[in-house]
């Protein structure tokens, strides 16, 4: 499961699609519709939030307005309609971390939307309307991957390092 907390505009066609769909299951596992993936990373800071099924609506109905945008139809009657824009924060950190790990998936499955994305700079990458950014780190609650061998622990380095928000993003490195 990944809830994308980079905006829709980013994702290409599959991506776009995944998020709807693990957004849907994601909203279920909230309202207590499913006995799976109730201990989820990726839900975390929707939990956290004071009104968890109102930050996951808005969460997917900011991911329905860049589907409908693109001419796709996805089942508005699915979600409640709301907005509530900054209503929870993520990080830079966070931000860059997700925006390189797309570009590694993007890369393989979709060159046009690759060659569209891959000179954007991690400084003007936006958020889902729903997270306010703030200075950080990647989240605490972010999943990635132990370093293997040698190779894997300098990209596992490259890709925490935040401090330099430009480093690797010429050459995106695949998150593990």
């Amino acid at each position: 499961m990944r809830l994308w907390s980079i905006h829709p505009r980013y994702l290409d066609r599959v991506g776009l699609l995944a998020v709807w769909r693990e957004g849907i299951l994601a909203k279920r596992v909230i309202e207590g519709k499913t006995k799976g993936y109730q201990t989820h990373p990726q839900l975390l800071r929707f939990k956290r939030y004071d009104s968890p099924a109102d930050l996951i609506d808005a969460y997917l109905y900011q991911i329905y307005l860049e589907a409908k945008r693109r001419g796709y139809n996805f089942n508005l009657s699915k979600i409640r309609r709301v907005e509530a824009l900054g209503a929870s924060k993520v990080t830079t950190g966070q931000l860059e971390y997700e925006f390189k790990h797309l570009l590694t998936k993007v890369m393989k499955r979709d060159k046009k939307k690759f060659e569209e994305l891959k000179g954007i700079k991690p400084n003007v990458i936006e958020a889902n309307p729903v997270f306010s950014v703030v200075e950080g780190e990647v989240e605490d609650w972010e999943r990635i991957k132990k370093a293997k061998n040698n190779k894997d622990k300098k990209r596992q380095r490259a890709r925490r390092d935040t401090r330099n928000p430009l480093s690797g993003f010429s050459d995106p490195v695949p998150p593990g």
